[in-house]
């Protein structure tokens, strides 16, 4: 046990949780042997009793529970294939515009993203599905590219979030306000991708030529019927998840688990289930929800280190001192979670940051949901901005090796939508109630 002053233990457990990420090594293992390191360090044997008595209050947290179930909604749905009958159908309705395959792949990404939530899987699907379509038409491989990622990653945002389950807990926020706070920044995201796309192919028509008239030739009433059928699914999911939380019938946990059994039955329908879909979706979701709570647990041991070592009043005293007042302090919070987007996967920025730029976020008086969407929708640019940058690996990586696309070209497609990210942030800032409205109107049961 050494007598080390809370700003030298600061800058050792910060700068190492940076060293450690950078080396390769996995996050959560990093975040556990810096808490151990400095744990025993400043605590001695008592570490123990500091962090068991954080981490029980945390794990045990009822909410988690709809992880696992949120995963395996998302994961059972991407294997339904319903993504690519919506695609199809909206194929033939846009086709015809200059970009209209790239605006239809952010739509497919709006939609399945409220259906999800995993990016992982949207944006697998959508380089799969949209893809090769836009390539073999013409299209420009960084804008055909960048649309992907842009609307693949929609879906950690837009509800039902992973990042928002796993948030409020971490802040003391009511999971339903965040989901109903997050759904108009998110359609805001959506709709400035649309509108990027229109102008853009506007000014530059070659780079996104539309469909030839022979391929989308279809009868206004069977294309319509593909359309709604195609729509159906996706809003049955939507309202048996959404629905049910914004009416008070169910909260969060509850409803995940509706969803998961309603993505099965959907499953089932389209005639896409059988014991080995089971099997994959299981596994695949026992995976994703370990690794987000193996991360769920190193990082709250790491908080309970850092703020029982008094660090947190560090980094609350140096943000609250910023020159600005409180608009000040809270560029420098956004600026924090911008650059730690380049090198740190979102759950560590949210596991270690969140407890201690919540209560900042409180002592500086914004509202807390509107403060939390916020950092939510900063870390939208955390997947399109190297070297961490997931959601370009992913793309890369589901990309068919024929359509000869290369990392130099998604990096160029995604940077005029982490510049349209920044607008919308702007937006929320001009207009706070672009997030704050929504979550006022659910019913009191489950605020």
């Amino acid at each position: 046990m050494i007598n080390l002053s809370p700003e030298i233990v600061t800058l050792i457990m910060l700068v190492g949780v940076l060293i450690g990420v950078m080396t390769g090594y996995p996050l959560a293992l990093v975040v556990g042997a810096i808490t151990l390191i400095m744990g025993y360090t400043v605590f001695g044997n008592q570490v123990v009793d500091v962090i068991y008595t954080r981490l029980t209050g945390q794990i045990v947290n009822y909410i988690f529970l709809a992880v696992p179930m949120f995963v395996f909604m998302g994961v059972m749905l991407e294997r339904s294939r319903i993504a690519e009958r919506l695609y199809d159908s909206l194929y033939l309705w846009l086709g015809g515009l200059r970009g209209g395959l790239a605006i239809t792949t952010v739509l497919v990404g709006t939609v399945m993203a409220a259906c999800v939530g995993i990016i992982a899987a949207s944006c697998t699907m959508l380089a799969l599905v949209a893809l090769p379509s836009m390539i073999k038409r013409g299209y420009d491989k960084s804008l055909a590219a960048g649309s992907v990622c842009a609307g693949g990653t929609l879906g950690i945002l837009i509800p039902p979030s992973i990042m928002l389950i796993v948030y409020g807990p971490m802040a003391g926020i009511s999971v339903g306000k965040l989901f109903f706070g997050a759904f108009m920044p998110g359609f805001i995201l959506s709709a400035l991708y649309c509108g990027y796309i229109g102008i853009r192919c506007l000014l530059q028509p070659n780079i996104a030529p539309p469909v030839p008239v022979e391929e989308r030739r279809v009868p206004f009433i069977k294309k319509t019927a593909m359309l709604v059928a195609s729509l159906v699914p996706p809003l049955i999911l939507v309202m048996s998840v959404l629905g049910v939380i914004f009416f008070g019938i169910a909260p969060p946990t509850e409803a995940a688990g509706v969803g998961a059994f309603v993505a099965t039955l959907l499953a089932i329908v389209y005639r896409r289930f059988n014991l080995q879909v089971l099997r994959k979706t299981s596994l695949e979701t026992f995976n994703i929800s370990g690794f987000i709570l193996l991360i769920v647990s190193m990082a709250v041991s790491f908080s309970a280190v850092f703020i029982g070592a008094g660090c947190s009043e560090v980094v609350e005293e140096v943000i609250l001192d910023t020159p600005g007042g409180k608009w000040g302090a809270f560029a420098i919070i956004m600026f924090i979670i911008f650059l730690l987007g380049f090198v740190i996967d979102w759950t560590g920025i949210v596991f270690i940051m969140v407890p201690i730029i919540t209560p900042i976020g409180a002592a500086l008086g914004f509202d807390p949901v509107w403060f939390a969407i916020m950092i939510c929708v900063n870390l939208q640019m955390a997947f399109m901005t190297p070297p961490f940058a997931p959601a370009i690996f992913f793309v890369r990586g589901a990309s068919p090796p024929e359509l000869g696309i290369i990392m130099t070209d998604i990096i160029r497609g995604v940077i005029p939508f982490v510049i349209l990210i920044m607008i919308a942030l702007s937006l929320c800032v001009a207009f706070p109630q672009i997030i704050t409205w929504l979550p006022g109107q659910m019913l009191v049961g489950f605020r």
